[in-house]
């Protein structure tokens, strides 16, 4: 007769198991990175805004394109806030989302064990 797996003791043993069976998500920390380069890439959107404007500025070199300039600077630096916004609401629904599923997990283990308890 076949033995069922065994919960390793160790603790790299642990993490191993958890990650193979997924006792333990990783999703966390991964949204955490994810949401880091995504505000890099909104920053760069950020610089590529200030170029346009200061390159909106130099061509026409008057003062209708310094108020055209100052106006694709506002409006690029409110998009880019949204967009900040927008990114951090997005992340934090995700980790929402698995932070739910671990407490359903544990709640699904509460469950288990109390009926196991009846049951004996």
């Amino acid at each position: 007769m076949r033995r069922p797996l065994q919960r390793p003791q160790s603790a790299n043993g642990q993490f191993l198991w958890d990650l193979l069976t997924f006792e333990r998500l990783i999703t966390g920390g991964v949204v955490h990175l994810v949401y880091w380069a995504g505000l890099a890439i909104i920053g760069i959107m950020a610089f590529g805004v200030l170029g346009a404007s200061v390159g909106v500025a130099i061509r026409e070199g008057n003062i209708m394109g310094f108020l055209l300039a100052v106006g694709v600077l506002v409006i690029g630096a409110l998009g880019v806030f949204v967009a900040v916004l927008l990114w951090r609401a997005f992340c934090e629904f995700y980790v929402t989302i698995f932070k739910i599923s671990e407490d359903l997990h544990i709640l699904r283990q509460d469950v288990e064990a109390e009926r196991a308890r009846q049951g004996k």
